[in-house]
């Protein structure tokens, strides 16, 4: 369920209780909640992740991210909770998918490549073409 996007960052489509409990047991130090509330009948409530999360000694933050789109307080956001953690990072929404394009961003803001990005989404089963201009566009202005 959890795909790997790098050595340490995985993302994840919505998550229960018991993935919490897996994470745990994977040694994840953090998870990054990118799904609004409310946004499903179905979904398990950010509170309810975030009480089992610290129970289970993790970090949890929430980075809600709408079908509108992507802005660079989000961005940010994402990048220091990346960059709070040297333990590995659980991020998950709807899909997943969300989550990876986010990290994504995170991580051309800091200057990683957007063809390494994208080889990496793509081998975890997601697709960066939707922000691949503003991929190329912030990862230009690092250097």
């Amino acid at each position: 369920m959890f795909r790997q996007l790098s050595d340490r960052v995985f993302a994840s489509p919505q998550i229960g209780l018991e993935e919490v409990a897996e994470a745990a047991r994977m040694g994840i130090g953090l998870i990054v909640n990118n799904r609004p509330e409310g946004e499903s009948d179905d979904q398990v409530p950010g509170s309810e992740i975030e009480s089992a999360a610290r129970a289970a000694g993790l970090d949890y933050v929430a980075i809600p991210v709408t079908h509108a789109g992507f802005s660079e307080g989000q961005m940010k956001a994402m990048a220091a909770a990346l960059a709070s953690t040297d333990k590995p990072v659980l991020a998950y929404c709807r899909s997943g998918t969300r989550s990876t394009l986010l990290w994504a961003l995170a991580q051309a803001s800091q200057g990683r490549q957007p063809d390494e990005l994208a080889a990496a989404a793509a081998q975890a089963g997601y697709d960066l073409t939707p922000i691949r201009a503003l991929l190329d566009m912030l990862a230009a202005g690092k250097q």
